[in-house]
């Protein structure tokens, strides 16, 4: 109890920037853990998921994974290994806020920043969006390093940027659902599939044959919502293996419309690595498939 009121001090000493940005990396994620999963971090000889992710961020720092992370070099990325085809139409990239011009633009777009993760606003109605308001969020994130934030190394040299690409709607006219694959030294393991996130978020699990995985993490589960098995599961399955070859752990987050498949990101540190998950055997369970021989 004592130890864990003086690392949640600690933290909100952390959340101060001109401390947190001179606190070396192992103490900062050691710090982080203890507040967020309340227990001590085994980087010695890390054994569950969130234990793995906290020390590839220490340690596996392949200059290719800012590539993979940054939203403007991924669509190169996936270009050069897959083709244009998987990308959602670009609208534009731009260094400022001030240099859009949205009398060019569709009534719906999404814009989003090249360097983060959650600077996402999706317009509907362009005859409605409050200008202002998604300026302050955009310009806010671009004057943010989401490295400082869970020492994700990946994004710490990720030049940032605006993206503005075509707005998506699937089969539902909602939502756009993405299918987060999972996999490990490039074998997709399982998919997470989130939805009704702006009622009542919930999130499944199935495996690569599409069967439910009975645990989750962050949102509920819900066996009873029966999530159809996408109709090119298996391409995107093969898109997942070939974003991934090569690398211990990432997340390939795909769209699915009709029977198109959109990149969306990767992701190499899913939850920042403190992520707590129902049944909780289920963290050793995934940290078993990291396998860490091959970077230490």
């Amino acid at each position: 109890m004592i130890i864990n009121s003086m690392c949640r001090g600690l933290m909100y000493l952390l959340y101060i920037p001109v401390i947190r940005n001179v606190c070396p990396d192992s103490w900062y994620v050691r710090c982080q853990y203890r507040y967020k999963m309340g227990k001590k971090l085994n980087l010695k000889d890390p054994r569950t998921f969130n234990e793995k992710i906290q020390w590839l961020k220490l340690n596996d720092r392949d200059p290719v994974y800012t590539k993979m992370s940054d939203k403007c070099q991924a669509r190169t990325f996936v270009s050069d290994r897959l083709g244009e085809n998987y990308l959602i139409p670009l609208i534009g990239e731009y260094d400022d806020f001030d240099d859009i011009d949205f009398t060019k633009f569709p009534q719906q777009f999404v814009i989003k920043c090249s360097h983060d993760s959650g600077s996402v606003v999706i317009v509907k109605d362009k005859d409605t969006m409050d200008v202002d308001a998604v300026k302050k969020k955009i310009c806010k994130a671009l004057r943010r390093n989401y490295f400082w934030i869970g020492r994700e190394w990946a994004y710490k040299n990720i030049e940032p940027k605006i993206i503005v690409e075509k707005y998506l709607e699937d089969e539902s006219g909602v939502e756009l659902k993405d299918y987060k694959i999972f996999c490990f030294g490039g074998v997709p393991k399982f998919i997470q599939v989130d939805f009704d996130r702006f009622t009542n978020h919930r999130r499944n699990i199935y495996s690569p044959k599409w069967e439910y995985m009975a645990f989750t993490s962050m949102y509920p589960t819900d066996q009873d919502v029966h999530v159809p098995r996408p109709e090119n599961l298996d391409e995107m399955l093969s898109v997942a293996e070939t974003l991934s070859a090569g690398v211990p752990h990432v997340r390939v987050d795909l769209y699915s419309i009709g029977s198109d498949i959109k990149f969306g990101e990767l992701t190499f540190y899913h939850g920042s690595g403190v992520e707590k998950y129902d049944p909780e055997e289920w963290d050793g369970t995934l940290g078993g498939w990291i396998d860490l021989d091959v970077k230490k």
